[in-house]
């Protein structure tokens, strides 16, 4: 095993312990944890039941019971979409925002704050590691909506080129999961 995959492994195992800690100070399991995370970031295309699913490859069982105890607890309300029949997108409430307000994701964010110039570099090694092993696992990307081959920058704003609808601002620093990487192609 290389020094970098040992180091890996122990940021992990260092990561899963933060949020099993987490979870416990607030009642919660990881995986409660883990999808206010997930929902803290993503963008409406990405806050719905199956977009969970496929970002942390669970069942949709496991992701209907684990929705049920965040709203149970007041953590999260599901909203319909207008547009869309059946479908839900789910937003954190200010309780489900507060449990995160001191959450391994803070305690990470000041350590990189610390270290900015190592940062960057340390972002794109990761972003690219991420991709890799996506690919092989066969995994959808999701990433950075302004980062995203499908991302439209137009006079009045921005556009998603997939579902050609207009995006505020705020979506396109958030995670989607029709994200597509750059290509040559798309340059």
């Amino acid at each position: 095993m290389s020094q970098t995959s040992l180091l890996l492994e122990r940021l992990g195992a260092l990561i899963q312990q933060s949020v099993r800690d987490d979870a416990t100070r607030h009642g919660l399991q990881p995986i409660h944890i883990q999808v206010l995370h997930y929902l803290v970031r993503a963008n409406r295309y990405s806050d719905l039941p199956i977009a969970i699913a496929e970002y942390f490859g669970i069942t949709r069982g496991t992701v209907s019971q684990t929705l049920a105890v965040l709203e149970r607890r007041g953590l999260l309300t599901k909203e319909p979409d207008a547009r869309h029949g059946k479908r839900v997108h789910l937003k954190l409430t200010r309780a489900g925002e507060s449990v995160l307000s001191e959450s391994w994701v803070e305690r990470v964010e000041q350590a990189l704050c610390e270290r900015d110039v190592e940062a960057t570099a340390l972002e794109s090694t990761l972003r690219n590691l991420l991709a890799a092993m996506q690919r092989v696992n066969g995994q959808r990307a999701f990433g950075l909506c302004r980062q995203c081959a499908h991302f439209l920058t137009e006079e009045n704003g921005a556009r998603c080129g997939l579902t050609n609808e207009p995006l505020a601002t705020e979506q396109t620093v958030r995670i989607c999961r029709e994200w597509a990487a750059v290509t040559e192609e798309c340059v």
